[in-house]
């Protein structure tokens, strides 16, 4: 598995605390679009292992989070850098654009 599965118990030690970049991914299983980036992710994950740490969070079951980042849309992509958000992606979009949000400074 390329990812971890972002939960309210450790998003702040796997994500805000981390010292590096952070793709989150806020999905749901019944969201068409989620599944259809969710191979992107993964694939993202894969090449940039070294780079960049991947989370998903599912916002049924973990609302608060996703309520916390005000996601009201998914899917929803929220980059991290040293626990700082560098970048939102709302929506489905290309591989490129998830690229570019990871490696802008």
């Amino acid at each position: 598995m390329s990812h971890l599965n972002g939960t309210k118990q450790n998003f702040q030690s796997e994500v805000i605390d981390y010292q590096g970049s952070v793709l989150v991914d806020f999905w749901a299983s019944w969201c068409g679009p989620c599944q259809m980036l969710s191979p992107i992710i993964d694939e993202i994950g894969n090449e940039l292992k070294e780079k960049v740490k991947i989370v998903k969070v599912d916002v049924d079951a973990e609302n608060e989070l996703a309520s916390i980042y005000n996601v009201s849309a998914i899917p929803t992509v929220i980059v991290f850098k040293n626990g700082q958000i560098v970048d939102t992606i709302v929506g489905f979009r290309q591989k490129q654009d998830y690229l570019s949000a990871i490696n802008q400074q």
